[in-house]
Parts: C-alpha cells; structure tokens; sequence
C-alpha cells in the first residue's frame, strides 16, 4: 500500500488486500464527502458491467451511515436482518455475513471497509460463513496501515498541487516579464515610427523593421510560455514521447537548436518520471532564456546496471557559478530541481562556470 502515491491507487489496493486477507466474496471501501454522499467509493470482486448496472454511488444511509459516525467494527452473521438495512439497488448482488471496520486517522473516520459473503477453502457454497473475531482482528490491523497509506497519499496529492501552483505563478511572471515588456516596447516603437512617415521616410522604415523583430522576438517567448502552460501527457504517453514531442516543440519555436538522444529505460515510479520531466524543463528554461546557447542537448539513459534513469542536460551558454547565484539570491530554479530530485530519492548535479555552458545531471533509482 505504501509504494502507491495516487489516493485512487491506494483505495483500490487496499480494498483487494482487505478482501483476500478475510477471505470474503466482495470488498469495498468508501471515503466520505461533507454532503451525506462518498467522494470516493471503491469496489472488489464486482465486474465493471455489474457496477454500471448498480448505478450511482450509495448515499450515506444505514449500515454505511453507521460505519461512518462510530468506531466500532460492524459484525454482522446477516446484514439483511440488522433494523438498520435499507435494501439495496436492483442490480445489486445479494449479501448476507458483514463485516465493517472503520479507517481512523486518530479519532477522526477518514473512510470504512465493508467486507461482505465470507468463504473458505472448506465451504465452496459459503451458506452459513460468518466472519470470525480472528478476522476482525485482522482487518483492523490493515485498517491501521491504511489510514497511514491514505493520509500519505493524500499528502502527496496536495504536495503537488501546491507544486502547479507555484509553476503556474512562475509562469504567470515570465509572461508578464518576458511578453508584456516586449509588447510594450513595439507599441512605443510603432508610434515613433507613424510619427516619422511623413518627415523622415528613411527612419520611419528603420523604426517599422525594429517594430518587426519584437513582434518575431514577442512571439517567440509565447510560444515558450504556452508549451510550459500545456499539461504533459505523462499518464497517456509515457516519459519519453513527453520528452522528445516538447522538446521538438522547443527546437523550432527558439534560435537555439534543441536535440534530444536516449536509450531505453525500464518502466520508473510515475513520481520520478515526473521529477525527470520537470527538471529537464526548467533546465531548458533557463539554458533557452537566460544562457544565450546557441545549442542544447538533453540526454535520457538507464542509470547504473540498468536501473533508473539518468537525464542530462547540456547548453553552450553563457554559464555561471553556482554559489554567487545563490549569494545573489538569484536561483534559477536550482531550488526547485534540488527540491524535486530529493523528493523521489535521486541525486542533483549542476557543473557550470562563465563561459563554458552549463550541464545538468539528474539520477534517480527507479522502483
């Protein structure tokens, strides 16, 4: 449970290891919402057409209800006979032994397993299976180890909304900086421009050409800030296709030629794939407007005996050194490709010196 980091992953591994650890015919587990209903409620051993056909999710009602606003585990030798049974939906499958244990973040109910039909290897027809006080017993123990694997994915999740945000402002400054400024000084060029037709052809047409180059400077920088902008398709493409399609978009929006070589990688926790994406673009973000390269390589290869992954990426620019950047309060974005590597395990390398361009190397281990 806990090497899953989306909260959807987690639910669904949890339910699957409830209902295989008691023994039971269906599992579900519901997370509540602040509405009566469940924002998030997950099923095991009911086929998707069944689940289609049961319709919306249950409301907090009955035994579910219960489950939700005590903490004591719910043992039941026939849910159908419990005066809190509501019935169930037409297409619902028929169940009998219950058992329920709550997911508790201290004394708070951050969610509730619902097991349902116990069987055993001895009994293939399961009539009469109820489940035991040694099966309780067990589920709360998951239970406890759930409730950590949840709130930690939760975490996670907010981590990394927080993390768009903050590109989202960073962009939102690069734009006003980079966008606005040049449109703002083609505006003032433009009129200088109506204000010398008549009496100074010759400078008005030297005014109109400067006016054309901060329109394809202008631009330019939109295209840039746009690519950032669009969502990378990591969960439909995959780490590579992300990479060589942005990086294709690159070379041909900016001057500087942008190339990108790499080997096959094994499949990498979704999280390191997206640190290795987001280092490579700020790393590109800074070699494409702050450097002045004329060329940048980025490089993906398996990392040592064929482990990880390890991303390079190199400019010819203008360099810098390191520690008077950070003196000077000016990171470009070092704190954040240090911040992302550390967060998935990996290890950050920054070589640069005026002069002599810059390379980035980011590696992490892989699952």
């Amino acid at each position: 449970m806990s090497r899953h980091l989306e909260v959807r992953e987690v639910l669904q591994r949890i339910v699957a290891s409830a209902r295989t650890l008691v023994g039971a015919e269906y599992a579900a587990l519901g997370v509540p919402d602040d509405h009566g209903g469940f924002a998030q409620f997950v099923v095991d051993g009911i086929s998707d057409a069944q689940w289609r056909a049961i319709g919306p999710l249950p409301r907090q009602h009955g035994i579910l209800a219960a489950m939700l606003k005590d903490t004591a585990p719910q043992r039941l030798a026939d849910v159908r006979d419990d005066p809190r049974f509501g019935g169930w939906p037409h297409a619902h499958p028929d169940m009998s032994a219950f058992l329920g244990v709550p997911i508790l973040d201290g004394e708070d109910i951050i969610g509730a397993l619902f097991l349902a039909n116990k069987h055993s290897l001895a009994n293939k027809s399961r009539a009469g299976e109820v489940f035991t006080a040694h099966d309780e017993h067990l589920l709360r123990i998951l239970a406890a180890h759930a409730a950590i694997a949840l709130t930690n994915a939760r975490l996670y999740e907010r981590s990394r909304e927080l993390t768009l945000a903050g590109e989202r402002a960073r962009i939102a400054h690069d734009l006003h900086d980079a966008v606005s400024q040049k449109l703002f000084s083609l505006r003032l060029t433009a009129q200088a421009a109506s204000a010398l037709i008549d009496r100074d052809p010759d400078r008005a047409r030297a005014e109109l050409a400067e006016v054309s180059r901060l329109a394809a400077e202008a631009a330019e920088e939109l295209r840039g800030v746009v690519i950032e902008l669009r969502p990378a398709a990591l969960d439909e493409d995959g780490l590579l296709p992300t990479l060589s399609s942005q990086i294709e978009v690159l070379d041909r929006a900016h001057a500087a030629r942008v190339s990108f070589t790499h080997t096959r990688v094994r499949a990498l926790p979704s999280a390191q794939e997206a640190a290795l994406l987001r280092v490579a673009q700020e790393a590109l973000h800074n070699a494409l407007r702050h450097s002045g390269a004329t060329a940048v390589r980025v490089e993906l290869h398996p990392g040592r005996a064929g482990r990880g992954a390890v991303l390079t990426v190199t400019d010819d620019g203008a360099g810098f050194v390191p520690d008077d950047v950070r003196r000077a309060g000016r990171h470009l974005g070092l704190v954040s490709m240090r911040d992302r590597a550390a967060g998935v395990g990996g290890t950050l390398r920054i070589e640069s010196a005026p002069g002599r361009g810059t390379v980035v190397v980011l590696e992490v281990p892989g699952g």
